[in-house]
């Protein structure tokens, strides 16, 4: 077995102890650092995001394992030369103005960026303009809307709504989810993307990147 197979097995299985020392064999094995991200620990996390939504394992499991990644990038990236990882895509994410929840939220985002997304995450509560600003800095591909509130949810369409007006709707595409928000609800305010839950918030990132690609 190689050095990047026991690294991406440790990272499905959540081993916290062992990362340090089998990303530094990686290393030592001569294995280069982008080569370790992107044929160990986003294929590892694949493995997790797939096991997440068959329900063989839950929230708790996948956190750890986006840990243990974190733990093995945190030597890695100091270590990239420029280019050398290619990213999947770049996503603003952030709980729509007046909803503090971020559970769900931090989720989608830990698994994006086990899946090689760049995310920038907004935090809670935030308004339209802020989305706004932010998409004008980082010129991202997608802008993610997440509310657990029925009274928030209007949010949502009041961001698509001013991307709209600011010009920016066509630059990026729209992903709306959280647990009362419906495809129904994601098509009547405009948005592009409907994610009930994170795993299939990557799967339908993935997929829309590759359409953008062709």
């Amino acid at each position: 077995m190689t050095e990047l197979k026991i690294l991406h097995d440790a990272v499905v299985a959540g081993n916290m102890e062992a990362m340090t020392s089998l990303t530094r064999k990686c290393l030592d094995a001569g294995y280069k650092p982008g080569q370790i991200i992107n044929e160990a620990l986003i294929p590892a996390m694949d493995v997790v995001g797939n096991k997440f939504r068959e329900n063989e394992i839950f929230v708790p499991e996948v956190l750890i394992s986006a840990k243990c990644m974190q733990t093995s990038l945190d030597i890695l990236q100091p270590l990239l030369t420029e280019g050398e990882v290619a990213k999947a895509g770049k996503v603003v994410i952030g709980t729509v103005k007046g909803d503090l929840h971020d559970i769900g939220k931090n989720l989608v985002a830990i698994m994006l960026e086990g899946a090689g997304f760049e995310v920038i995450d907004l935090g809670v509560d935030v308004d339209a303009q802020q989305f706004i600003n932010k998409v004008k800095e980082v010129k991202p591909d997608f802008v993610c809307l997440s509310s657990l509130l029925t009274t928030t949810m209007p949010q949502m369409g009041v961001t698509i709504e001013a991307l709209h007006e600011a010009g920016l709707r066509q630059q990026v595409k729209v992903m709306v989810g959280g647990a009362p928000v419906t495809r129904e609800f994601a098509e009547q305010i405009g948005a592009d993307i409907y994610a009930p839950d994170a795993g299939a918030a990557v799967e339908a990132a993935k997929q829309a990147m590759a359409k953008l690609r062709q």
